[in-house]
């Protein structure tokens, strides 16, 4: 050590403090650790005078507790003008280039870097180990400046936190016309910034180095502003990165995420310049094309699949309409489509799909590419969603949603004037817009994005469209069909014994192909007279089979005979991983097992219908889908549902219940025949009688049923809805309006062919009138004379006047809690009439309150049953029966089958028998115990619960825009909770992760894994290890699922932060000041 003082030693004072992260981490030396070299330095530092620098030690110093805001920088003194500012300072002199630091540079760092080379080592005991952690010796070169100044530089920035790193960069990049001296600048700075994140992985703590300099230059007044400025400004920062934990920056990490940047922004300029090179994937990054490898299996794109993306109309985002046969690979499109949408435009995009299933289906499958790849995917289904989303600046949201909850979400958005921010709308089965009320849902829907914004892409997909032209003219959409297939089709038809070929060149439609072989006794012939038993055995156990049936019962009957004639054989085949199946189906419930498949499994065999729980379902589609399973005797509702393909299909009769079969419906079922990459054939057997058999030739030869607008058939959730919403939403609020809006739908284009009698006019006026009688709209005062439109069809009445509608209270809870318009008077009735004395007792009277109306009209009751529950009932609970108008004297004579001569509502009696069954089940939480003492189907029952607690959630809704329902706001968010989940309290959190049920989270609960956290960080590769039965596949999804669902909760909160913090734009000052500009 030099005694002449040639070096110039700095201490900075340490103090230690208890602080949770690190307050363990940090331990003195021992005796052993200190080397003899540094205690030789400590006793001369001892007899220096107070007065000098000195070397920065770390010894043993007792531990001290700080809460000032000052002092949080664990081995820095606070901002003291000789500790860790000190450097910065010489630091900011290197980059802020001022005449006078040029002047003296030279001097500055011979006289700072004077000696040979210094040393420092320092130990660091962590929590599991001491890592020695030593300082690389740095040669100074004092003739070369240049030499000097990188070495100085370097040693300085690695005493900067990381998280300042990049503001030095900024500050010096911001130095461009400093000449060569600031370029040679930024060749360091780039360097030693890699240096710091290469070192950084290292440890997760490394205690900054310090070294030797001289503070001798001589500073100008403006020098020591721009030092204070910069010393002001770092306080502020390090003081709110203390308050954070540093993050630790992984250059592999940075570097991928820094590419996948850079990909999506070049992505972005090639879409807006609608260039013909695509990029690296179709516009987008190449990490997307390797996720498809890594998650699904998809190497290579159908050449239909490029030359649909490729379209003209798709990149210049016309809206599309595409057709191909089941199993094309539709969805794959789309989702390319969508995730450009996300990524390299920087929309929202909205998903709708038919069913819940499906929904949870595809939330499970995007959410690892929305983790991967920084985008939300939200789930709108059932109970679940909010209105209006989330509104995030950075990420971006795709929203994936059933037909009814896709409608309230648009409402939202064009409520809040975010309907802009929706880049893209997907439908999948779009030939649904012509089924019923949730055809006329789904038409509302589509028709008012394609009124309120012109920026939003519409996306339809369909296998089954007929009249696409009139598709084409309500969305204004470009239309794009092949017939591809991966897999080919043969459809045959079963006529006794013999098969024939369907063949459209045949005179009648279809040649003989074989005699079925199997030999039937006269017995089998009458247990089997379609000789079924044949036709599954030709596939079975090696492939796989679905049969569909007519009927629920059916179902069930068909999986029990094929079962009884099948050989013993068929139950070794796999035969552990089939009692594994029915374990788990029996941990499902409790230790209750349906009888039926309890006989079925052993053999292979299962039924699929809804009358199983959608947990059921879900096993028993996992184990068909492994092989474990190879036949399913299903009813058509799988056609529509998920996707489960088979080597062959057999339609046990050609009706579905009663009815005979649809043409789309035949394309759906046998569209499940043949799996992509694993048959090289599908097949497709009809099983007909000879009654059937020319209704058969027709049903293969003719087209596909068009498909018609139930918009004003659907009177009260058609036509009516979508008037109140037009008002409530302010996008048509008189009758021109309103007409010009209707002229526009699906409904508006095919009036031609659906109106006979009245005019579309006629219909709106009779619509807009009802609608005001009921008390749902108002009308404004006259605004102008009518003279121009319809003017020969209107007598001189009220309609000769232009009025403007408002919608009333009643009106709007109506609209935003979307109840069907034909139950909102009963249901503004019930829950005031339910305030004159609400039974807060237990939840009896609230549950009766949201069981849903539809339900309880289709309901028929045990009255047995009914009696005996009743009996079983609190007097209070009794007294709830009683409010609502249902007597135990009543329901005494119906149990014993006496004549009523009191007439009581049909409706409330259905409806109060339901809540017994909902109220049941809250308290028992097992739904199969529920549905033997109530003698209901177990599916039955649950559709039911989640049918209550979307009403639920929809009364919740209507309550809040009816301040005299205040009460009842508080009490519906908590019964919504519980109806939804249907569990304890602490599975709730784990079964908000979608592909979570009840069993499975009780099963993760048991594990250790108690919150959505755990799941979140939960390695999958030990998720399988820890819980039974559960697939790598499903692992994954289940901790991608989490992943998103925490990243979306964080980010909400720092949303709310921000939104929280920002300066309000009416705040007084801002106002005051605009209008004295103005």
């Amino acid at each position: 050590m030099d005694e002449g003082g040639s070096r110039i030693r700095r201490r900075v004072s340490v103090r230690k403090r208890t602080r949770p992260s690190l307050g363990s981490i940090f331990a003195a030396p021992t005796a052993a650790e200190l080397k003899p070299g540094d205690e030789k330095e400590e006793q001369e530092e001892k007899e220096m005078g107070a007065g000098r620098r000195r070397r920065k030690t770390v010894g043993v110093q007792p531990v001290e507790s700080y809460d000032s805001e000052e002092d949080m920088f664990d081995d820095y003194d606070s901002f003291a003008e000789n500790s860790f500012l000190a450097q910065l300072d010489d630091l900011e002199q290197k980059y802020m280039p001022l005449p006078e630091r040029r002047e003296h540079a030279t001097d500055v760092a011979t006289e700072d870097l004077c000696s040979d080379g210094v040393k420092h080592k320092l130990s660091v005991t962590t929590l599991d180990n001491f890592t020695e952690l030593k300082t690389d010796e740095h040669t100074k070169n004092q003739s070369e400046y240049e030499d000097v100044s990188t070495e100085s530089g370097a040693d300085l920035l690695c005493d900067v936190p990381s998280s300042q790193v990049l503001y030095f960069e900024n500050l010096q990049n911001s130095s461009n016309d400093l000449g060569d001296q600031s370029t040679k600048e930024r060749d360091w700075n780039s360097s030693s910034h890699k240096t710091v994140n290469e070192e950084l992985p290292r440890s997760s703590i490394e205690q900054p180095q310090q070294i030797d300099e001289s503070s001798s230059t001589v500073k100008t007044s403006s020098d020591v502003n721009r030092k204070k400025s910069l010393k002001d400004h770092l306080k502020s920062t390090m003081t709110g990165n203390a308050k954070a934990q540093t993050p630790i920056f992984s250059r592999t990490k940075q570097l991928k995420e820094t590419l996948l940047s850079e990909e999506i922004n070049v992505a972005k300029k090639t879409i807006e310049s609608l260039s013909d090179d695509l990029g690296p994937f179709y516009s987008l990054p190449s990490k997307v094309r390797d996720l498809y490898v890594q998650f699904k299996g998809i190497e290579k794109l159908y050449e239909w699949q490029h030359t649909c993306l490729t379209l003209n109309s798709v990149q210049e985002r016309k809206n599309l309409i595409y057709s191909l046969p089941t199993s094309g690979g539709k969805t794959l499109v789309a989702e390319i489509l969508m995730l450009q949408e996300l990524l390299c435009r920087r929309k929202d995009v909205l998903m709708i799909l038919p069913y819940v299933a499906i929904v949870q289906e595809k939330i499970s499958g995007l959410s690892s590419f929305g983790v991967e790849l920084g985008f939300f995917v939200e789930e709108y289904a059932g109970s679940k969603g909010r209105f209006p989303p989330i509104k995030r600046r950075e990420k971006k949201s795709l929203y994936i949603a059933t037909i009814e909850k896709g409608h309230s979400l648009v409402n939202s958005l064009i409520e809040t004037g975010r309907i802009g921010s929706l880049g893209l709308v997907v439908v999948d089965e779009l030939h649904m817009i012509g089924e019923g009320s949730r055809g006329a849902i789904l038409e509302m829907t589509l028709a008012k994005i394609l009124y309120t914004s012109k920026t939003t892409q519409i996306i339809g997909m369909s296998a089954t469209l007929s009249n696409v032209e009139d598709l084409q003219e309500f969305l204004q959409a470009e239309y794009y069909t092949s017939q591809f297939r991966p897999v080919e089709l043969k459809e045959y038809l079963k006529i006794n014994d013999a098969i024939y070929e369907v063949d459209s060149k045949a005179e009648n439609g279809m040649t003989f192909s074989r005699v079925l072989g199997y030999k039937y006794s006269d017995t089998l012939k009458k247990i089997d007279p379609d000789h079924l038993v044949a036709l599954v055995t030709e596939v079975i156990p090696n492939y796989s089979c679905l049969v569909f049936c007519p009927t629920k019962k059916n179902c069930e009957n068909v999986a029990e005979m094929i079962c009884k004639i099948l050989s013993k054989d068929y139950l070794k085949h796999r035969e552990k991983e089939k009692q594994e199946v029915i374990q788990n189906l029996k941990n499902l419930s409790g230790g209750s097992l349906c009888p039926v498949l309890k006989r079925t499994i052993p053999f292979g065999v299962a039924y699929h219908h809804s009358g199983l729980t959608s947990e059921e379902r879900k096993l028993l589609e996992e184990a068909y889908s492994t092989g474990v399973l190879c036949l399913f005797t299903c009813t058509s509702t799988l056609a529509a549902g998920v996707n489960l393909p088979a080597r062959r299909v057999i339609l046990r009769a050609p009706y579905v219940a009663k009815e005979f079969l649809k043409r789309n419906q035949y394309k759906q079922m046998i569209g499940r025949a043949g799996r992509a990459g694993i048959d090289s054939t599908g097949e497709s057997i009809l099983i007909l009688q000879e009654k059937d058999k020319q209704k058969v030739l027709e049903l293969i030869s003719r087209p596909l049923e068009n498909c018609y607008s139930h918009l004003v058939q659907e009177f009260t959730k058609g036509i009516q809805t979508l008037f109140l919403s037009l008002i409530g939403l302010k996008i048509a609020t008189n009758l021109d309006d309103i007409y010009h809006f209707m002229s526009g739908t699906f409904f508006g284009v095919q009036q031609k062919i659906l109106l006979k009698e009245k005019s579309l006019w006629d219909i709106t006026v009779d619509s807009l009138r009802y609608l005001t009688e009921k008390g749902l709209l108002q009308k404004d005062t006259i605004l102008t004379e009518k003279g121009l439109l319809q003017k020969d069809t209107i007598c001189k009445s009220e309609e000769e006047f232009q009025y403007s509608f408002q919608i009333t209270k009643l009106g709007r809870a109506s609209f935003k809690g979307t109840v069907d318009l034909a139950y909102c008077d009963v249901l503004y009735r019930d829950l005031k009439k339910g305030l004159e004395g609400l039974v807060l007792e237990s939840l009896l009277h609230l549950i009766y309150l949201t069981t849903p109306y539809d339900m309880a009209s289709q309901c028929d009751p045990d009255w047995m049953i009914y009696f005996r529950q009743f009996s079983q009932l609190s007097p209070a609970e009794q007294n709830v029966a009683a409010l609502v108008g249902v007597s135990e004297n009543f329901l005494g004579k119906k149990a014993s089958g006496q004549a009523i001569k009191k007439k009581v509502d049909k409706g409330v009696v259905n409806r109060l028998y339901l809540s017994f069954v909902l109220f049941t089940l809250l308290k028992e939480t097992n739904i199969w115990s529920v549905s033997e003492k109530f003698n209901m189907p177990r599916g039955y029952v649950q559709n039911l619960l989640t049918a209550a607690a979307s009403f639920s959630s929809c009364v919740l809704h209507f309550c809040e825009e009816l301040e005299e329902f205040w009460v009842y706001r508080v009490l519906l968010v908590e019964l919504t909770k519980k109806l939804t989940y249907c569990v304890k309290a602490e599975l709730i959190p784990l079964m908000e992760v979608t592909g979570v049920l009840e069993a499975r989270a009780k099963q993760l609960y048991s594990a250790g894994y108690k919150s959505l956290m755990h799941l979140a960080n939960a390695n999958p590769e030990v998720l399988i290890r820890t819980i039974d039965h559960l697939s790598r596949r499903q692992a994954k999804q289940i901790v991608s699922s989490a992943k998103m669902l925490l990243h979306e909760k964080a980010e909400a909160l720092r949303e709310e932060v921000e939104e929280l913090l920002r300066l309000p734009s009416d705040f007084p000052g801002i106002v005051a000041s605009s209008t004295e500009k103005a």
